[in-house]
């Protein structure tokens, strides 16, 4: 049987990419989807993550994890607005957090859960590790950027060893990238491939070469 990994918060399929070339069944659920639809084997799942529920064979099959909730109302980038977010974005983007981090423990695989600097360290606990995108720019060159990220993992996650590009690296572009409302957002959301392929390098690569 193919082994499965599962993305949770994951509209572009990105994070995908190195797991799919591999051979896996990879899952990306996200409620931003317009419809559910496959893309050989990336399979887009529209749901809410609150009501979302995996099938026995998506359990049985998962060998990985990743979330990358919604950052928009915890990322300390942002802090200037909290006072007028309200409560009530508050609390369901801790929420939508919490259910990444239940999953995480409920599939006992390795697993990560993705979000920028964040309010987090404060309300649950600090980060396992952080990265820029440029640490792992060998492996995307167009990812020679930084953009402080934050990881809280388990389940035997190997962190991989960074790999940057010679010479030093742009200043957070995403950040600083043009536009506004929603295509922005997701824009700036997107997970780093290069990290993603050395996560997968780091974590799986030995065991899929034994296997073939």
């Amino acid at each position: 049987m193919k082994p499965v990994a599962i993305f949770l918060y994951e509209l572009s399929g990105q994070s995908a990419e190195p797991f799919a070339v591999a051979g896996w069944d990879c899952y990306c659920i996200d409620i931003a989807h317009p419809a559910d639809r496959s893309d050989g084997n990336v399979h887009f799942i529209r749901a809410d993550a609150r009501h979302w529920k995996p099938t026995k064979d998506m359990v049985q099959r998962c060998r990985f994890f990743a979330a990358f909730p919604p950052c928009d109302h915890l990322a300390v980038s942002g802090s200037r607005w909290f006072v007028g977010k309200g409560l009530h974005k508050l609390s369901e983007s801790v929420e939508l957090f919490a259910i990444a981090a239940e999953w995480a423990e409920f599939f006992e695989v390795p697993h990560l859960i993705e979000n920028p600097v964040s309010t987090i360290s404060t309300y649950w606990r600090k980060p396992d590790h952080t990265f820029n995108p440029s640490d792992y720019s060998q492996l995307a060159p167009s990812e020679h950027y930084t953009k402080k990220t934050c990881l809280w993992t388990g389940g035997g996650f190997i962190m991989p060893a960074v790999a940057p590009l010679p010479g030093a690296p742009q200043v957070n572009v995403i950040r600083d990238m043009a536009g506004k409302g929603k295509n922005r957002a997701n824009a700036r959301s997107v997970t780093p491939v290069g990290f993603m392929r050395a996560a997968f390098n780091a974590n799986f690569a030995q065991a899929q070469r034994a296997a073939a």
